[in-house]
């Protein structure tokens, strides 16, 4: 089984994108390797972000023939010009909660019509595989921007961001549901195809791992 490192120290997004690769791969946290690198994401878009953050630790982890991935997200909201945007995480400002982006959002978007209230979350992942070569893909999920909060679930714009193909917001799916139709997962569905190609390849011509 091929390890993946993510560019990431969150254990519970590993968990969650091995859960979406089926299995088929082991999934760790470059904390987990001993790795805290200070990654400054200032990319212009999310697969820059992303990139940034493989950078960020291939150097160290390519040699040993692991493969680095990171993604980076956001929710773009038409009405707000593509706000947040690559600043989802941080709307309301450094160290805040998920409730003061919500607020936030919900104030800008006050006055906005129901039909203008159009948005997209968008999830770019980045590949770095021990060979050197880069690959980049995104998966999209097109909604709406509630006007109050809805379900209990979730993380970040949950509550907020209603899918359009069930009505319901993401805070109103289980994690299996949820896992299954968001922009994560459809962004993991593309990485699957080209970790499977190159993991094809390495088990025909062979390669040794650390």
């Amino acid at each position: 089984m091929k390890t993946i490192v993510l560019a990431t120290g969150n254990s519970d997004k590993a968990t969650e994108i091995k859960a979406m690769l089926g299995g088929s791969y082991d999934v760790v946290t470059m904390k987990s390797l001993g790795l805290d690198p200070d990654i400054v994401e200032d990319g212009k878009t999310y697969e820059a972000n992303a990139l940034i953050k493989v950078h960020a630790i291939a150097d160290e982890l390519s040699p040993k023939g692991y493969i680095v991935m990171a993604d980076d997200s956001g929710l773009s909201v038409d009405a707000l010009d593509g706000a947040p945007g690559l600043f989802s995480a941080r709307y309301a400002g450094e160290d805040v909660t998920y409730l003061d982006n919500n607020k936030k959002l919900l104030d800008a978007m006050k006055d906005v019509p129901d039909d203008k209230r159009t948005a997209t979350f968008v999830c770019a992942v980045a590949i770095i595989f021990p060979d050197g070569r880069e690959w980049t893909g995104r998966g999209e999920v097109h909604g709406t921007i509630s006007r109050d909060f809805r379900g209990e679930g979730g993380f970040g714009y949950d509550p907020l961001f209603i899918v359009s193909e069930v009505g319901k917001s993401y805070a109103e799916m289980s994690d299996a549901e949820k896992n299954h139709i968001s922009h994560r997962y459809r962004a993991m569905l593309k990485a699957k195809k080209q970790l499977d190609t190159y993991s094809r390849y390495v088990a025909f011509h062979g390669e040794k791992q650390d």
